[in-house]
Formats: C-alpha cells, sequence, structure tokens
C-alpha cells in the first residue's frame, strides 16, 4: 500500500462520513423512520442496497474462490437477476398492501402468530450465527492478505481488521439505521462496481485476454463424466453441482433468498410505493447480472494465471494444495498500481460494510418489531427505535464474540454453513409460495411446512456433523438420506416434501377466512388494489424485465 492509496481512502471515508451526517439531520420519530427510512426510498437507493447487501464475503473469498477452483459451477447462483423480477412483479404488491414491517409479521397475517415466531427465530439466528460470523471473519482474512500486513502494534492483524469492520459500521447503522444502509449504499455500489471492473480487465490482461483464460480453463476437468472448468451444465452424475439439481436447488434457494428473506426483502419494503419498489427490484436485477463478471471469472483468472506461472501465483494451504479461496485479495494485492489498489479496497469495504450494516438493521428489525413489541404493543414509538439501537449493539457483540469460534475451526464451519442455506429455504419458500398462490393454505397447513422445514434441516446439518467427526460409521438408510444424497438434490426433495405437508394438512384443516387474507394471496385482491398495482408500471418496466431475462438466456447459451 502506497501514500496515494491511503489517500484515496482516505477521501471515501470523508465522503462516507459526510453522507452519514446528512442521514443523520433526518428525523428518525418512529420504528417506520428508523427501520425502513420512513418508507420514502426511491428505485435507485432501494436497486443499489439490494446489491450492495448481497455483495459481501461469500463473493469476495468465496464467489471468486469456486471460480479458481471449480470454474462456472456457482454461476447458477449469481446469474439469477431474473429471480429479483418474481419479487418485483410477483411479491411487491403483497407486501405493499400489507404494510408490514417485517417477513414473520407477513407470515402472521396469512397464516398464524406461531407461522411468524418460528421464522422470526430462524432468521435471527441465522443471521447472527452465520451471515454476521461469516462476512466478519472473511473481512479479517481479506484485510489481512490485501494489506499484506501480519502484526501491528503487537497485535495480529486480523482483529484489528475484524473488529474494525464490525465497529465502524455497527456506529452509523446504530445512528442512522435503514437511511444509513441505503444512502451509503448509493455511494459504495459504484466504486465496488469501478473496483471489481478494474481488476477483470487488469486481470485479463495480465493473463493475455478471454481467450486464453478460455483456453486454459476448458482444459481442465472437473470431474470424471468429461466437464470442465468451463462448463455450467454438468452431468447429473457431478458429486457437487449436478445440472439438475443445480437447477432445482439454486431456484429454491434464490426463491427464498430473494423473494421471502428479510435480509434482502426490508429494502422493497422501504420504498414509497409499489412502483419504487418494483423498479427499485428490476434495477436490482440489472446489477445482479454483474457478479459473474466481478468475481467468479477473476477466480478462473486467478487460476490461469497459477497454471502459466508454474504455480506460483496463488498461496498454498498448510495441509498442501492451493488456497483457492485467496484469489480475489491476491489479484488486487499482485496486480494493482498504486491509487487503483486503494480504489479496490475501498470497494471491498464497502462491499463488506453495505452487507454488515444490512444485516445489522434487519436482525434488530426482526427482535424490535417480532419479539418486543409483539409482546409489548404499547411501546412508544421513539422507545422503540432505541430498543432498535440497543438491540444493534447487541447483535454487533454477538458477532465479535464469535470471531474466535469461527477462526478456530475456519474451513470447516465455513463449510458447514454453505449447507445452512440449502436447508433453511425450503420450508420457508414452501410456505410463502402456496401463502400467496393458494387460497386453501391453511394456517396450521403453513405453520406444519414451517416446522417439518425446520426439523428436517435441522437433521441434515446434525448428520453432516456428525458422519463428518466419525470415521468409519456405518452405512444405514438414515446416512444414505441425510448425508450421502447430494445438497442440491436434498435441497429440492425437501422443498417438494413441505409443500406436500403444506397441503396435506390445509385438505384436513379448516380453510382460511377470506377476509383475513383479502390482499394477500392472488384473487383475494379488491377492484381498487389491482387497479392500483396496473397503475403502478409501464411498456418500460416490461422491456427491462425482457432485456434481464434476455441476457440470462444468452449467458446460459454460451456456457451452456
Amino acid at each position: 500500500m502506497h501514500t496515494l492509496d491511503w489517500t484515496v481512502i482516505g477521501l471515501f471515508a470523508l465522503v462516507l462520513a459526510a453522507i452519514i451526517v446528512w442521514v443523520l439531520k433526518k428525523k428518525q420519530d418512529n420504528s417506520g423512520d428508523y427501520f425502513l427510512a420512513g418508507r420514502d426510498a426511491t428505485w435507485i437507493a432501494i436497486g443499489a442496497s439490494i446489491f450492495a447487501s448481497n455483495i459481501g464475503s461469500e463473493h469476495l473469498i468465496g464467489l471468486a474462490g469456486a471460480g479458481a477452483s471449480s470454474g462456472m459451477a456457482m454461476a447458477h447462483w449469481e446469474i439469477q437477476g431474473w429471480m429479483i423480477l418474481i419479487l418485483g412483479w410477483v411479491f411487491v404488491p403483497f407486501y405493499s398492501r400489507s404494510m408490514v414491517y417485517t417477513m414473520p409479521e407477513f407470515l402472521e397475517r396469512r397464516y398464524n402468530p406461531g407461522s411468524r415466531t418460528i421464522l422470526s427465530f430462524i432468521s435471527l439466528i441465522s443471521y447472527v450465527l452465520t451471515k454476521v460470523a461469516v462476512t466478519v471473519y472473511a473481512g479479517g482474512l481479506v484485510f489481512q492478505q490485501v494489506f499484506g500486513i501480519k502484526e501491528l502494534w503487537g497485535i495480529d492483524f486480523f482483529w484489528i481488521a475484524a473488529v474494525g469492520l464490525v465497529l465502524l459500521t455497527a456506529l452509523y447503522t446504530v445512528i442512522g439505521g435503514m437511511r444509513s444502509v441505503l444512502y451509503t449504499s448509493i455511494l459504495q455500489t459504484p466504486i465496488l462496481l469501478v473496483g471489481s471492473l478494474v481488476i477483470l480487465v487488469l486481470g485479463l490482461k495480465e493473463l493475455g485476454g478471454w481467450d486464453e483464460m478460455m483456453r486454459i480453463c476448458s482444459i481442465t476437468p472437473v470431474n470424471a463424466h468429461g466437464n470442465v472448468m468451463t462448463d455450467l451444465i454438468r452431468h447429473n452424475g457431478d458429486p457437487n453441482f449436478p445440472w439438475l439439481g443445480a437447477l432445482v436447488g439454486s431456484a429454491i434457494i434464490g426463491f427464498w433468498y430473494w423473494c421471502t428473506d428479510q435480509y434482502i426483502v426490508q429494502r422493497v419494503l422501504s420504498g414509497k410505493d409499489e412502483r419504487q419498489a418494483r423498479r427499485g427490484s428490476i434495477f436490482g436485477a440489472y446489477l445482479k447480472l454483474l457478479p459473474v463478471f466481478l468475481f467468479l471469472i477473476p477466480g478462473m483468472i486467478a487460476y490461469a494465471l497459477h497454471q502459466k506461472a508454474g504455480g506460483n501465483f496463488l498461496p498454498e494451504l498448510a495441509a498442501g494444495g492451493v488456497n483457492a479461496d485467496a484469489a480475489f485479495p491476491v489479484l488486487v494485492a499482485k496486480l494493482l498500481p498504486a491509487g487503483v489498489k486503494g480504489l479496490v479496497v475501498c470497494g471491498i469495504l464497502a462491499a463488506l460494510m453495505s452487507s454488515l450494516a444490512s444485516l445489522f438493521n434487519s436482525s434488530s428489525m426482526l427482535f424490535t418489531i417480532d419479539f418486543y413489541k409483539r409482546f409489548r404493543p404499547d411501546t412508544p414509538e421513539k422507545k422503540l427505535v432505541r430498543i432498535g439501537q440497543v438491540a444493534t449493539v447487541v447483535i454487533v457483540l454477538l458477532g465479535i464474540l464469535w470471531i474466535p469460534i469461527m477462526r478456530g475451526v475456519g474451513d470447516v464451519l465455513y463449510a458447514y454453513l454453505q449447507d445452512v442455506q440449502s436447508v433453511l429455504a425450503p420450508g420457508i419458500a414452501a410456505a410463502f409460495l402456496l401463502g400467496v398462490t393458494w387460497k386453501k393454505a391453511s394456517a396450521k397447513g403453513g405453520l406444519w411446512g414451517l416446522v417439518s422445514g425446520l426439523v428436517i434441516g435441522l437433521t441434515r446439518l446434525g448428520a453432516k456433523v456428525y458422519y463428518t467427526a466419525v470415521d468409519g460409521a456405518a452405512d444405514s438408510l438414515f446416512k444414505t438420506v441425510f448425508h450421502d444424497t447430494n445438497w442440491l438434490f436434498f435441497c429440492g426433495y425437501m422443498f417438494l416434501f413441505c409443500l406436500l405437508v403444506i397441503v396435506a394438512v390445509s385438505s384436513c384443516t379448516k380453510a382460511p377466512d377470506m377476509q383475513q387474507i383479502s390482499g394477500l394471496v392472488f384473487g383475494t385482491a379488491t377492484k381498487e388494489q389491482r387497479a392500483a398495482t396496473r397503475a403502478s408500471w409501464n411498456r418500460w418496466d416490461v422491456f427491462h424485465t425482457a432485456v434481464i431475462l434476455g441476457i440470462t438466456v444468452l449467458f446460459y447459451i454460451y456456457f451452456w
């Protein structure tokens, strides 16, 4: 790092501070102001926040590392702009009409309070112990690699980077709430895009161009069925990414994440109206087409450079083998000139801070609205804001306390956390999908769909931990089903099972009252509600939707 790099980082910090000061001048009189920015966000802020919240450690480390180790396989999850379109076109009208603050609150309106409690509990625990922990842990690793500093003032630089990242982000999130998250994203998103684009361009230049990357990666086998790194669609016998499992599993996980997860949907709930919320989703869908090129392909470039350098570009793991997860930070450290490196570091910092800020705000909102306010409904609005701020501080402290555990078990826990989404998603996705498409889905049906998903998911995770730790465990039907089954196929089977549970229980229990679900399910909207939705979009919204779908189809055709 040169003086020019530190100057660029300093300028970024000053602009960020100016935005935060401006945000603090806005009123924060009630929980709607604090958690949803007063519901007056425009499409630019919504779309930028959706994208910036999504880009985190799983991209800077995980996605680039996946590109360096397995090529295009993970692109199924990243070329999902079309899934955000489902949020904008299908779910935004239901969420806007309900005027809810959280996704668990929506499930209570559609089903019953029990459904709300289960989803609130699952979401809050998973945010604190997985998303916050992984982002903080990975942030420390990234900055230690990029800055090339092992110790500072006698302290391991990992700790300084990780704790500093948490405290800096928490400072503006606690004080500014959702407005801080939204409007800092408007600064952070373009910096992240420009910085990552620089990595892509300089990486291709160093390697010798796109064709050279495709040549090297296209001769690297990834399984015993003849597939290579550049193949997006792989043989169904591939142990990690069978084509059918990848298509189905990525769609289920994507549906849960983009259309029902508080972490993402909260940005849409802050929209001024249906039009702004939908257009924000469309803008976010455009941006979501980029991570494959900004993170996954640079990982493939790092692999190709490693091959051309005779195995001397990427670092090795202590146990032997190439450290693929170091791909992105190594590209930053080795390829970028002074000044540009500072810009990219700002982009990395922006990605991690934005993800953390969104996590802190969403977690504190879940606790405040779905637990505290529920049991103390008469709490004054200003006190709810203070409770939200205190909850954010507690979540920050829990995240810091979890860092030593993350570092202690490192790659093992990180691998388990990748499995978490695949078992969290099916039950929740099934409850939301049938909840808005089937009028006869009953309260008990939705509840048991969530419960069955939770029980099966925990059983799967427990089996993964047990059979990984125990050598020579005897084969059994339980082991075959809950451990040996490919994670993507398991996700698909689990989703189908949860759907069947909801249908079966709903068929045996009392159907919901039509007045209760008015405006929350297809076919129940009033004439006025349908008119309001129709007035919220025009031909340009349809045009941009078609463009995004077209780009997605062309991508699949090229990398098929």
